[in-house]
């Protein structure tokens, strides 16, 4: 398993469910706790955490969302409705940081005996009919029957594979911060979106006080070199914020720590995710804009299928086979609707697709996620 973030390491606790030996190798030298924005999981996304048996695991850190509103710049409510399934807690949406997601799966991984080596950084990739060959920079290598590629949307993996497939920009910056307070009146549980004039802008307040916030802005990508670019994002976002009566400004003004600027990027629909023995997951094979929320919900049930697709089909290529016929069309639909919403801008979008949030699961997804169920009984979507 090639990558140590959410992709890789639920995918590896998947494996080992399943009854295969992995190993996880992870670039960067710990589990990169500090390195991230923050992320919402779906319902989709616990439901596919609780078939890995890791949701004690995740439940442990961040918070549960059980409703979602909808603001104008005036401020004024125009729309307030739950959020996903909220009559099981186990499958409510849930805010946490990417590092803290990352680190609890890390030490799920490790409690479960499976081995993550960090600081070893893939360079090249050899197959043969019988199996897989990874090489290190540290001039080791290892040999398996496959190799899984959950190294983002920056993937070495799809470079050495697929090197004409290259992330696009989706039309908007994204920016996200926190603040040690929170709005006045604003509950916890509550995801609040606001269709400013400049920007979409959301926050959420966590049950310590902190306000978690993100916003979307339509301009030109940031240069891809950060030193040609040393604005202070606050500075950036402020007075796109001005002309807004919403709490959106006083959050960004009352930030502590850095504010992250990033772009917002998918990779092109029909790509290539697998050869015979190396398969493309998460990011790496299908990385969405962010509008939808659903990047980190989609690795999840990559990791699961992937697990079940092996389990259930004789042989590699037949297990990847499969496991593309079941995931690409939905994880597919996912980048064109998230990235539909980047480039149309925060002007154009309706209200609720500014909110954009998904479905809950239907039954043929729940059937599909769930472990004791045969992927065979759940019939691929059509494209």
């Amino acid at each position: 398993m090639v990558g140590g973030g959410i992709a890789g390491t639920a995918a590896a606790l998947g494996l080992r469910k399943a009854g295969y030996d992995v190993t996880v190798y992870e670039a960067h030298p710990d589990t990169a706790e500090d390195i991230g924005a923050f992320l919402t999981l779906g319902s989709n996304g616990m439901r596919a955490l609780a078939q890995l048996d890791a949701t004690d695991a995740v439940t442990a850190i961040g918070f549960p969302l059980t409703s979602l509103r909808l603001l104008d710049s005036r401020g004024t409510e125009q729309a307030h409705a739950p959020l996903g399934e909220v009559t099981d807690p186990g499958l409510h949406y849930r805010c946490l940081r990417r590092g803290e997601l990352n680190a609890a799966l890390q030490r799920e991984a490790a409690r479960r005996g499976l081995p993550v080596r960090h600081g070893v950084r893939l360079t090249g990739v050899s197959e043969g009919p019988g199996g897989v060959t990874a090489y290190f920079a540290d001039g080791t290598t290892a040999d398996a029957d496959l190799l899984v590629g959950a190294d983002g949307l920056g993937s070495t993996v799809r470079a050495l594979i697929a090197p004409e497939v290259q992330p696009g920009y989706a039309g908007q910056r994204i920016y996200y911060g926190y603040t040690a307070t929170a709005p006045s009146a604003d509950p916890t549980g509550l995801i609040t979106f606001v269709r400013g004039a400049e920007t979409t802008f959301g926050y959420a307040v966590s049950p310590a006080g902190e306000t978690y916030w993100f916003a979307r802005v339509d301009t030109e990508a940031l240069p891809a070199d950060a030193s040609a670019h040393e604005v202070d994002p606050r500075e950036e976002l402020l007075p796109l914020l001005a002309e807004d009566a919403t709490p959106a400004a006083d959050i960004v003004a009352a930030s502590v720590g850095p504010v992250l600027a990033t772009n917002a990027t998918d990779l092109p629909l029909g790509s290539m995710w697998h050869t015979g023995r190396v398969l493309l997951i998460g990011d790496a094979a299908h990385a969405a804009s962010p509008a939808t929320g659903q990047g980190a919900s989609m690795a999840l049930e990559d990791a699961v299928v992937l697990a079940k697709a092996l389990r259930d089909r004789p042989g590699v290529p037949a297990a990847l086979a499969a496991y593309e016929a079941h995931r690409r069309p939905r994880a597919e639909r996912n980048v064109a609707v998230s990235g539909g919403i980047s480039r149309a801008g925060h002007r154009s979008a309706r209200p609720g697709a500014a909110v954009a949030r998904p479905a809950d699961p239907d039954a043929a997804l729940v059937r599909q996620l769930a472990w004791d169920t045969p992927l065979s009984a759940t019939p691929p979507e059509e494209s």
